[in-house]
């Protein structure tokens, strides 16, 4: 076997681009993609918005990996969501033909970069947010200047979230604003529920979005043709289809969810908040199959150097730990996979690049054996790798997909 001559990421395969997880043939800790559970994501996904009939723009900042961009194309995205200029810039480079940037554009260099990105890409239809007079006169200004137009959406917020008009005649007045500018084209309204948290804040959701509708027809006038209304992160995505599909709003509207970390879907906060989902909407239900989780992360037990305790090579560098630490789902040793007990073994404390596991008395855990593990909250896992591996079922490595962060 030729043996790495150059790693050029920290799970380098031995041999370039092939390679078998499980038979340590490539450098441990990996954060690996399920290219089976991947592919039934992307699909199922874009299966529910096609049934409600409402255009699908995943936000891509979760993986800013430019292959997985292509995919969610193929199969019918109406966007990529992004949340800053230099993730439009690798959504282009990808070959997006849309790139909908959920946040504000500020500041010349982000606007120079913009500018020459619609000139790269002049096929790339680009949207952003603006939410104040002084953003949208700067933006007028620079891009009149540069003989061209940027399409634009009016954020709505809340008090307390994060950006966005904080009431609806401020947003309105806004849109008025935008409409009298040279440089900007009015395209419609967004906003991002998720701010809104508590015990309970369906109730809170379902009245910023009635809002939001009631705000579109009003703003309709300042907008030439398709209304864009768009909101939903991977959360409420089926509230925010139940409450425009039904409200009044402007005639031709397009309304447009932006669910981001379905596309590896999650062991923790997301599958629950996918099963609180589905057990409050029967479209999901009837749809067939479900979204699986598709981000593992594969070490190694690096010592057991107490009874109770193993320690395993990857830590806060390697993963999420913000939602729930990683937790164990198969054991393998010597390339075959042992019986497996949720329990007997748990994750119990990271460090840079140590993770202790609590081990039950009757575990069988030693050192160099691979563990599997589930994670909670796929954007800050994805985002402390360069390269992720895609495999299949068995782990054998299938493609090594670069990251853009």
């Amino acid at each position: 076997m030729t043996t790495i001559s150059h790693a050029t990421h920290k799970a380098a395969p031995m041999r370039a681009g092939a390679g078998n997880l499980l038979r340590e043939e490539v450098c441990l800790p990996a954060a690996v993609i399920l290219a089976g559970a991947l592919d039934n994501n992307i699909r199922w996904m874009q299966r529910y918005a096609d049934k409600r009939g409402v255009s699908l723009a995943p936000h891509g900042k979760t993986t800013m990996t430019p292959w997985i961009f292509r995919q969610q194309q193929a199969a019918g995205a109406w966007a990529i969501g992004v949340g800053s200029a230099w993730q439009a810039q690798a959504a282009m480079a990808a070959g997006i033909e849309r790139v909908l940037m959920a946040n504000q554009l500020v500041g010349k260099a982000n606007m120079q970069l913009v500018a020459q990105l619609k000139r790269q890409y002049p096929q790339c239809d680009f949207l952003c947010c603006v939410d104040s007079v002084s953003n949208a006169a700067a933006l007028a200004a620079f891009f009149d200047a540069q003989g061209q137009t940027l399409d634009v959406l009016v954020e709505l917020g809340v008090p307390g979230g994060r950006c966005g008009c904080r009431s609806t005649a401020e947003a309105l007045a806004l849109a008025a604003e935008v409409a009298g500018l040279p440089g900007l084209r009015l395209r419609g309204l967004e906003l991002y529920e998720g701010v809104l948290h508590g015990d309970d804040p369906q109730p809170q959701i379902e009245a910023l979005l009635d809002a939001a509708a009631a705000l579109a027809c009003d703003m309709a006038v300042y907008v030439d043709g398709e209304f864009i209304l768009t909101g939903a992160g991977t959360v409420w995505y089926d509230v925010v289809c139940n409450v425009w599909l039904t409200a009044r709003k402007p005639p031709r509207s397009r309304i447009v969810i932006r669910p981001g970390c379905y596309i590896t879907h999650d062991n923790g906060i997301y599958q629950q908040a996918q099963d609180a989902l589905r057990a409050r909407d029967r479209i999901a239900c009837d749809l067939g199959g479900d979204l699986s989780a598709a981000l593992q992360l594969v070490a190694m037990v690096q010592s057991v150097p107490e009874a109770g305790l193993a320690i395993v090579n990857f830590g806060k560098r390697d993963c999420a730990f913000d939602a729930g630490l990683p937790q164990p789902v198969a054991h393998y040793r010597a390339g075959k996979a042992l019986p497996f007990r949720p329990g007997a073994c748990t994750s119990s404390e990271v460090m840079d690049q140590h993770c202790m596991l609590k081990l039950a008395p009757d575990s069988d855990v030693q050192v160099g054996d691979i563990l599997i593990f589930g994670t909670s909250h796929p954007c800050l896992t994805f985002d402390k790798w360069k390269t992720l591996l895609l495999v299949d079922d068995d782990y054998n490595l299938q493609a090594e997909l670069d990251t853009a962060f």
